[in-house]
């Protein structure tokens, strides 16, 4: 089940929530964790091996962090107040032991395709790995308490409205949430507005310039010409993006309704000077994930230029590997290392003086790195990038085209790429958020509602691209 589903918004939706703002609140949190724990079903089918699995993950990291606090208080009782501070070894082998089995189970499921077939990755799992192990982290630096109520954590990690595909929140960000909440008219009508325009953004236009690059992929990418290369790659590069920030956006609705505050994810990333300052708009909570618990432990830019650029390395190749089983994401990170490193260099200050140049400089940018992260197989990665840049492939490199077969697409696609381009400005959500008490803002997101179901209903939906991460 998906968010983009009649049967989430018709049926399992309206029944959620009628139930949830019945319950008091402590009664709200445990109907919050087994109406996630439904929801994560219908996304696995049912697969009662993996719904083991994520309640195993809130069961152990539960004892974990307990037995961190455990040990903590045996140590300031054995060593007293001075020396409090000091983590003792029973914290650091509650810690090993719970991040062990945590990325234990990821790598397995996520990594183990390189070598084995038929293993199917478990819904979600990247995302609440990485939930789950940020909270026991942070109990063991000390920056919040264990929980002591098992369901308030279940609800926490499994909280359907980000468990499937993000953003991924820290559990200080919510903990005094699941304590404390309020919902609002105004806040379950602001949920409801974000909602609806990020399920315009997932509907209306993801999908459909989808079809744009569904379509290239069956001609084949030795069949196309260069322009049709360029807008293939474009309509790719916004299908994700209105694909990813559909879903963030009714994520952040969702939450509003339950009266959650989940963080934003993107920023107007294709609007970014830098491929440094894309990747600060970009999934914001993954790249802040990565800061804090991989790039700052490992020294972050305090170690000297030497080790920051090392440090960067290790930060890349494990975003790639996240990504996916499959060496193009090891090596779109590591091209996304290169560049940030040139950055970082020099060229940054050059993008950050002329915007132009910087825009520019993106415009190409952002497609080609989008190439590498969408197409796995080399050699067809290959034909695609010397479509893309013909000048490389010498004489008699270009396979034999359809003429026209630019123009043809572009007037199928034309209207819709137009109103993605400008829509990845953020200039509509600048309207949407001056204007959006407004009774014609509330008629518009209605009709962006009634198109959005209507293609559903005809069949018009792809599930989330962020889905199989």
């Amino acid at each position: 089940m998906v968010f983009s589903s009649l049967e989430f918004i018709f049926l399992f939706l309206p029944l959620f929530l009628l139930i949830y703002y019945l319950l008091p609140l402590r009664g709200k949190n445990g109907f919050l964790f087994l109406g996630s724990l439904v929801f994560y079903g219908f996304g696995i089918e049912w697969n009662l091996y993996y719904m083991g699995l994520i309640i195993i993950s809130v069961l152990l990291n539960f004892l974990a962090a307990k037995g961190i606090e455990h040990y903590r208080r045996k140590n300031r009782i054995r060593n007293g107040e001075e020396n409090a501070e000091h983590k003792s070894a029973g914290e650091k082998t509650m810690l090993i032991l719970g991040l062990c089995y945590d990325f234990g189970v990821l790598l397995f499921f996520k990594y183990a395709g390189f070598f084995m077939e038929n293993l199917i990755l478990p819904v979600g799992i990247s995302f609440y790995t990485f939930q789950i192990t940020s909270y026991l982290v942070d109990v063991y630096r000390r920056r919040t308490r264990a929980e002591q109520d098992m369901v308030r954590l279940g609800g926490y990690l499994t909280m359907f409205p980000q468990l499937i595909a993000g953003p991924i929140v820290t559990y200080s960000e919510v903990h005094k949430q699941f304590r404390r909440r309020r919902i609002t008219l105004i806040g379950c009508n602001h949920g409801v507005q974000f909602f609806t325009l990020g399920l315009g953004f997932k509907v209306l236009l993801a999908n459909q310039l989808g079809n744009l690059w569904e379509d290239i992929q069956t001609i084949g990418f030795e069949s196309i010409s260069t322009p049709l290369a360029w807008l293939g790659i474009v309509a790719y590069s916004l299908q994700i993006y209105f694909d990813f920030y559909g879903y963030s956006l009714m994520a952040v609705g969702l939450g509003k309704l339950l009266g959650f505050r989940i963080p934003d994810n993107f920023r107007q990333p294709y609007m970014s000077l830098s491929m440094t300052e894309f990747w600060r708009r970009w999934h914001i909570t993954l790249g802040r994930w990565f800061r804090e618990y991989v790039y700052i432990p490992l020294g972050g830019n305090r170690k000297g230029k030497v080790r920051r650029f090392f440090n960067l390395l290790i930060v890349w190749l494990l975003t790639g590997l996240w990504h996916g089983a499959n060496w193009n994401f090891i090596f779109w990170g590591l091209f996304l290392f290169v560049i940030l490193t040139v950055e970082k260099a020099g060229l940054l200050k050059v993008l950050e003086r002329w915007k132009v140049v910087g825009h520019l400089y993106m415009c190409i940018l952002i497609p080609v790195s989008w190439t590498l992260f969408a197409i796995t197989d080399f050699f067809q990665l290959k034909v695609y990038l010397l479509k893309l840049f013909p000048f490389f492939a010498g004489s008699g490199g270009q396979a034999v085209v359809f003429a026209g077969d630019f123009e043809k697409y572009l007037g199928m696609y034309g209207v819709g790429l137009t109103v993605g381009l400008v829509c990845c400005t953020g200039f509509v959500e600048k309207i949407f958020i001056r204007w959006r008490n407004k009774f014609w803002m509330s008629f518009l997101l209605l009709c962006i509602f009634g198109a959005s179901v209507y293609c559903m209903y005809k069949g018009l939906n792809d599930p989330f691209l962020y889905y199989r991460f």
